[in-house]
């Protein structure tokens, strides 16, 4: 087991070190930099906050919250920085999901080894 924990930290390593992780890092950067996306993500945050307790509590959001929810979201997604990060986010998500399949791959051809490791 230890042989593939330390496999697995050299993979995170080797994950880190891509363009794609490093693109995402940058992007995560200037996001928490732009002062107008985190006041966005600040506003929105606390309108859900609000409009879920009024759900627990067996009540619909107001029309006005509903309002104010989507005018800020649209201004969420109009904001550049916030595109870049979703951009980089995808983009390291399909360098993750070609590893994750990779490694299935390999788990299959390794079940069908008579070879067992201790």
């Amino acid at each position: 087991m230890q042989e593939i924990t330390e496999m697995a930290e050299k993979l995170g390593q080797a994950l880190a070190r891509t363009e794609e992780y490093q693109a995402l890092k940058r992007a995560i950067d200037a996001a928490g930099e732009d002062r107008e996306l985190v006041e966005l993500q600040n506003k929105i945050q606390d309108l859900e906050q609000t409009m879920q307790t009024r759900l627990k509590s067996g009540e619909e959001p107001t029309e006005e919250q509903k309002k104010e929810y989507e005018e800020h979201f649209t201004k969420l997604q109009g904001n550049s920085a916030y595109q870049r990060l979703v951009a980089a986010q995808s983009n390291f998500d399909k360098v993750v999901g070609r590893v994750n399949q990779t490694i299935h791959e390999g788990i299959q051809k390794g079940a069908d080894s008579r070879i067992i490791l201790s």
